[in-house]
Formats: structure tokens, sequence, C-alpha cells
């Protein structure tokens, strides 16, 4: 006999008993009402801090534009210098470490 792979393994422990539609019910509004999960304000991410972490400072940096001797890999999206072009296919320009 030929064994489907694809049917779900089930345990008889698992399978589910014939009980009663009342007593089910029973079970899944005990379980509820038992679950009630206690958060606390201390629990949340922001109440944590990183030793050492300076959090009112803001990061101010400047963007500079693509250079004349740069272009950006379509393979890792990165900006390179010319000297890492290693190919350049149908105007797409790859590096290098991508062609490497």
């Amino acid at each position: 006999m030929a064994t489907d792979y694809d049917e779900p393994r089930v345990k008889p422990e698992d399978q589910p008993v014939n009980e009663s539609l009342e007593a089910i019910q029973a079970q899944r509004s005990a379980t509820t009402q038992t679950s009630t999960i206690d958060v606390e304000d201390g629990d949340m991410a922001e109440g944590f801090d990183l030793p050492g972490a300076v959090l009112e400072e803001e990061l101010s940096i400047s963007v500079v534009p693509q250079q004349q001797d740069e272009f950006t890999c379509m393979s890792c999206f990165l900006v390179k210098h010319r000297t890492q072009l290693a190919r350049e296919k149908n105007g797409d320009l790859y590096c290098a470490e991508c062609e490497g």
C-alpha cells in the first residue's frame, strides 16, 4: 500500500473525543476567562533605557549627491567608486564584489 505523505499525521491522543457541545463551550469559556494578561507600565518597550544612550540627541547628517566618479551597483544598490566597476550590461552597472 502506498503512503500518502501529504496526509496530516494525527496522534490518537490529539484526536477529539466525542464530547457534547455544552462541554466544549464550557471548556472554552473557562480558558478565555483565565487567560487575561496583566500588563504593567514597566513592561512596555518604551520603559527600557539602554545603558549609555543619550536619547535627547538628534542625528544630523548631510546627504551628498552621487559624484561623477561614482556609480550605483544594480545588484547591491550601493554607491561605489568607478574603480570598482566590473561590468556594464544594458546600461546597468555592477560592482566587482557582486560579480566576484
